[in-house]
């Protein structure tokens, strides 16, 4: 049963959601239309000129990115604490995937530590977060955003996330636990089984069976929406935040790209369920925010494509 008031605000932003500024998507895809024309097309980068002009309301840049990444803890899940605490070190230092890759691409990098001393509780016996704590985190995520950035790649980092995305997933879209993990599909159905009818409602689900870094996703994915900044989507724990928005009110995710397809079990699907198509697919490993650094470099290339080419005189 849900108490009805720490999620209100939430509830209400859902409803408010700003749209997409057509005017500015139909200048940009008159100028795309006209750089085709001259060829070689623009294609896929077109597009994503147009999804930025569209979300910004203006012409198509990047000039200030940032890669947010979230890490929280899981009981349950063996490692979770010792391995997360050791992944966002490592991140810290320079030494992960994604720092080389925001070096190389010009890109901010933000790493949130999401009480990693304080798991949250294992989903197949209790609920991951109260209403509250659930609450509390979902505005956290929406400050990570603050600051004047015009494109943000939002991921997690760590272990024990995609145990909950695939547990989300199965709760918002039904299928076997095996048709979204290989993992942890015992575990998922334990979950699913324990809380019972508990789960219809998307923000519930969220606060039973994802972790800090998911609630924390969530919140700035609407945080983003509210301040016209696109978003790129990195792994399953950010696909399973956006499905729960979706879930939600269905137009809440349309800002959103997905950076890639990682080798995550269920991601593929995940993805073909919530109509997103990956920019990449790499056969990297899930999270950490290579994904959505490597497809930032391609939405700032299409941006600077766009508004950087001449027309030929006719």
């Amino acid at each position: 049963m849900t108490t009805g008031l720490p999620f209100d605000d939430f509830r209400n932003l859902l409803k408010a959601l700003p749209g997409p500024n057509e005017a500015a998507r139909t200048r940009a895809a008159e100028r795309s239309a006209k750089l085709s024309a001259q060829g070689p097309t623009l294609g896929r980068l077109g597009a994503v000129a147009e999804w930025l002009a569209a979300w910004t309301g203006r012409d198509p840049q990047v000039l200030r990115p940032l890669v947010a990444l979230f890490a929280g803890t899981h009981r349950g899940i063996a490692g979770s604490r010792e391995e997360t605490q050791a992944m966002v070190e490592h991140a810290a230092a320079g030494g992960a995937m994604v720092c080389q890759l925001c070096a190389a691409n010009d890109l901010g990098l933000k790493i949130f530590d999401l009480a990693l001393h304080m798991p949250v509780g294992n989903i197949a016996e209790e609920p991951a977060l109260d209403e509250r704590g659930c609450a509390a985190t979902m505005a956290f995520g929406m400050e990570a955003v603050a600051g004047g950035i015009d494109l943000v790649c939002v991921g997690a980092i760590g272990v024990g996330g995609a145990f909950s995305a695939a547990a989300l997933m199965a709760a918002l879209h039904g299928g076997p636990a095996s048709d979204w993990t290989e993992a942890h599909a015992a575990g998922v159905e334990r979950a699913l089984a324990h809380h019972g009818g508990n789960l219809k409602d998307p923000l519930e689900a969220l606060r039973r069976l994802g972790g800090r870094e998911l609630a924390a996703i969530a919140g700035a994915i609407l945080a983003a929406r509210m301040e016209k900044i696109p978003v790129i989507l990195d792994g399953y724990a950010s696909l399973a935040a956006a499905a729960v928005l979706k879930a939600a009110e269905p137009a809440a995710i349309d800002h959103c790209l997905l950076g890639h397809v990682s080798r995550e079990p269920g991601m593929a699907r995940a993805a073909a369920v919530l109509g997103l198509r990956p920019l990449l697919d790499l056969s990297l490993g899930d999270g950490e925010g290579a994904g959505a650094a490597l497809a930032a470099g391609i939405v700032k290339n299409a941006a600077l494509t766009h508004s950087g080419m001449a027309l030929r005189p006719e």
